[in-house]
């Protein structure tokens, strides 16, 4: 199971357990078919940890679909019926031009999320989608959008603004409601948000980490400031970013840029016992066995996982 394979299913199941019960974590857009940006401070609850894509509403170019046009719509290029001569192509029948170079060579990565202002059109030169004319730019996953948009994105590097022509077979695949045929985008990747990188000792526990009568182990990263302990049923903020332990990311609020809240006795075992040992400020590092996470559950991250957790704040 690939990376990217074993993120959406985690996704998936954590979703699902999250909207029966709400959320109040990091919100980012899900680029479904709704006309505002939504949040949401509701609490994150399941038995499953903080989530890696529930996602509040927002317009994007993603695999749900499509919005209608915006009043303030920009003007289509004039290449906007086909791509020109000098356009690059590539294998999979997507083209592109770049209309202004990228300030690094930084590209981004499939686990890396993207800060991007886009416009789309469709050939007959119809916008029916923009961050500009919302004056705000997107954030998501490089493999959360259109299989165009992916590909498109890691061949480009930071401050880079291309225009790309997107074939339906990369695009919406005639889904219904959303915009057919081939697709213009004008894209900016405006930033990369790098996902955390795998520690060194992701694999096993170290022999200096403690170790808990349940199988737990942990180690502190950084020490806290505070001297008081969230109880079993307290209302928690926090960073979080987690692995499987050969190194794949499977969720991570750091990625989201804003922290997760909820209460202890509705995350998986190992969460529930591991913050309790925490006081605010703390980062620690967390090996949690298998019968202390999903235990097995169709579709969850799999085995020992690893997560690297720092209590923002004990809220009640």
């Amino acid at each position: 199971m690939t990376a990217e394979t074993l993120a959406r299913s985690a996704a998936l199941i954590l979703v699902s357990s999250l909207l029966a019960l709400g959320c109040d974590r990091a919100q980012e857009p899900d680029f479904s078919n709704t006309d505002e940006a939504a949040s949401s401070d509701e609490e994150t609850g399941s038995r499953d940890t903080p989530t890696a894509d529930n996602a509040a509403a927002a317009r994007t170019p993603t695999k749900a679909g499509a919005r209608p046009p915006a009043p303030n719509a920009i003007p289509a290029p004039s290449d906007v019926a086909e791509a020109p001569a000098d356009a690059t192509r590539t294998e999979s029948g997507l083209a592109y031009k770049v209309l202004r170079p990228g300030s690094s060579d930084n590209k981004p990565a499939d686990a890396d999320r993207v800060s991007v202002h886009y416009t789309g059109w469709t050939t007959d030169g119809n916008m029916f989608d923009s961050s500009i004319a919302r004056g705000q730019p997107a954030t998501f996953g490089v493999t959360g959008v259109i299989a165009g948009w992916t590909e498109v994105l890691k061949l480009m590097a930071e401050g880079e603004k291309v225009r790309a022509w997107i074939p339906e077979a990369l695009a919406y695949q005639g889904r219904p409601g959303a915009p057919a045929g081939m697709l213009v985008f004008d894209i900016e990747l405006v930033s990369i948000l790098r996902s955390p990188t795998a520690p060194t000792d992701v694999a096993a526990a170290p022999a200096d980490a403690e170790r808990t009568d349940s199988g737990l182990a942990s180690k502190v990263i950084e020490a806290g400031t505070g001297d008081a302990h969230p109880a079993e049923t307290s209302r928690v903020r926090v960073h979080y970013t987690g692995w499987t332990t050969d190194g794949n990311m499977f969720d991570s609020s750091r990625t989201r840029g804003e922290p997760a809240v909820f209460p202890l006795n509705r995350v998986i075992a190992g969460w529930t016992e591991g913050l309790q040992l925490m006081v605010a400020g703390e980062q620690r590092r967390f090996w949690i066995p298998e019968n202390l996470a999903y235990q097995g559950r169709p579709g969850a991250p799999a085995g020992m996982l690893v997560f690297d957790v720092e209590l923002v704040a004990i809220l009640d």
